[in-house]
Order: structure tokens, then sequence, then C-alpha cells
């Protein structure tokens, strides 16, 4: 994801994107007619700021495995079908990655599913940090992981509250981050990234496994979000991202979907649509005025609870929660 790489393809698309337009909020939602229940932004920052208690999720750390049961046990509490998919993966210095993804999955006996996913491990450099001597520290990965993360929790609550019509999977992807720093020597490519996803896609938890759509959520929890259309999304799922930005505008929040294209992002929603052929998009905070095309506590010590705004949280939630609820 999140790379130099994508972010030089990013930058320079942004000369042709209508970035600089912005949707406009509903005024009020009481008339909107909603079919999901209230998503409850407090029990999400709880999920988000657990997650942080661990510390940063790096492959092969004792902190990576004591958050990977920790998600694994609340997805059983919330009554989800749950499948550990362990992998010993290559990284991009030739260092072996003990990885886990985590499904957990609803209404298991219905064919026609909806994927919901993020990656729940922290990078392990801060490699854009303002402190070069940061370079090679871990990040706690607040926003860049566990917040997706957390919203995807809360999202599990509510199923085990009141199901949906439609099967509904939620995949906490691993080994998203790991992907090679700026001071790395060796060779590096794009699929040095994400690679829990590519595991994923190339060895599907059930075979054949399909899903009408997918919905990535990834940096989604800081106060002053903002979610532009990525350049994967509408090549390879435009229709799906229409239907959620509009959802998010309907409902009362245009202030975080806008309407304008955000560039190409490698990002785990790039192998879910070309490797496991499920039209997939991306939420995630892009700031097509910022030096990285990212928000500033992106890979820096900074990605802490601090930049976590439970408004923000509860604008993603609500959105995926219509989508989600109102598939028949």
């Amino acid at each position: 994801m999140k790379h130099i790489f994508a972010l030089i393809l990013a930058l320079i698309s942004l000369s042709c994107c209508t970035t600089g337009q912005s949707s406009k909020p509903v005024a009020s939602t009481q008339s909107v007619v909603r079919v999901a229940p209230d998503f409850n932004a407090d029990s999400a920052y709880v999920y988000v700021e657990k997650q942080s208690l661990f510390g940063p999720r790096v492959p092969n750390t004792k902190a990576h495995d004591d958050c990977a049961n920790y998600l694994s046990s609340e997805l059983k509490r919330f009554g989800a079908t749950v499948i550990e998919q362990k992998a010993t993966l290559t990284n991009f210095d030739g260092t072996k990655l003990k990885a886990c993804n985590i499904i957990g999955s609803y209404n298991i006996e219905k064919p026609d599913r909806i994927l919901l996913l993020s990656h729940w491990d922290s990078r392990p450099f801060a490699d854009n940090d303002p402190n070069k001597a940061n370079h090679k520290t871990p990040v706690l990965g607040v926003d860049d992981g566990a917040s997706g993360v957390g919203v995807l929790l809360e999202v599990a609550r509510m199923i085990s509250i009141k199901k949906p019509n439609i099967g509904i999977d939620i995949l906490f992807v691993d080994a998203e981050d790991t992907g090679a720093p700026y001071f790395f020597k060796g060779n590096q490519s794009e699929d040095d990234w994400c690679l829990g996803t590519q595991y994923w896609a190339k060895n599907l938890h059930i075979p054949g496994y399909k899903a009408r759509f997918g919905i990535l959520l990834d940096m989604v929890g800081a106060g002053n979000a903002m979610f532009y259309k990525d350049a994967v999304s509408v090549e390879y799922a435009g229709s799906v991202t229409d239907k959620v930005w509009a959802t998010g505008q309907t409902i009362g929040y245009g202030q975080y979907f806008k309407n304008g294209q955000g560039g190409y992002i490698t990002d785990d929603h790039v192998y879910v649509n070309r490797l496991a052929n499920i039209p997939c998009v991306d939420i995630i905070n892009y700031d097509p005025q910022s030096r990285q095309g990212f928000p500033a506590h992106w890979h820096t010590l900074d990605d802490t609870m601090r930049n976590i705004a439970k408004p923000a949280l509860k604008a993603v939630g609500q959105t995926i929660a219509e989508v989600v609820y109102s598939e028949k």
C-alpha cells in the first residue's frame, strides 16, 4: 500500500482529477430512512484503543500474536464462524514472516456475500517520520490499520444483534504494511506490499469463494479524513464505489465522502480485484494537498490514538452498515 511508487502515480494523476470538488453534506439526517441499526462510535473507539495497547503489531512479535488472538476471540464472541489462515510469507528482504489472516463469517448458508476487510498489522518502519533517527522504529499504526479493524469489529457486533439479508465475511488481512522502506538498497516492487491479501486471494479461505463486492477500510479514523474515489476502485468497481459514496453523502457524511478521484493507490483492494476477481473499493484517507498524499501522521511515530475521532468512525461505520443492510 501507501508507498513511494504508488504515490508518484497518485500525485501525477491529480492534474487530471477533480479532487477540488467537495460533496455537500445533507443538512439533516432525520428525513433519511435508514435500514441499518445505529453504529456505535464509542464502541468502535474502544476496539481501536484495545489494539493500540498491544503495541506495534509487526509480524514475528508477541504483540502481533496477542492481537491476533484478540481479534479472533472478538469475532467468535460476536457469533462469527472464524477461520485463521496462517502462512509463512517472504518479505522484500527475504525475511520469513509468520502471518495470519483472520476471517469471520456470518450467514454462512447464504451464497450471496459481501466482503469487508481491513489490515490489522502495523508498519515496521516509521520511514516518513520527520526525525530520521526514528525511521527504523515500528509504528503503532492506530489510524493506519487499527481504525479500520475497530470499525469492522463494531459492524460484527451489530450483525450479532441483527443479521442482514446477505452473507457477510469480515477479513482482517496481515502483512499489508511490511513493504520495503526507502533506505532498502535491493529491488523494490509494488508486490512487496499487501502480502497477506495476495496470499488470501491465491488461497481463498473457502475454495471458489465469491462475493458480490468488497469494501476495504484503511486509515478511516482521523477527524479531518477525506475519502476520494481512487482510480483502482473506479476502474474495477465503479458502480460499487458510486453506491458507497452516494450512501455516505445521502445519510449526511458528505464532508468525508468527497466527489472526486484520488489517484492510483496500491492497497489491499488491488489484489482482491486482480487476483480474486471480486470488485472491491477502498475507503482511505487521502489528502491531495499533502506532500505524500496521506495525512501527516502516516508512517510516523505520531500515528497514535490522539488522531482518532469518533465522528469519523461513525461516518464510515454507519455508511458501511447502510450498504450492508440494504442488500437483498
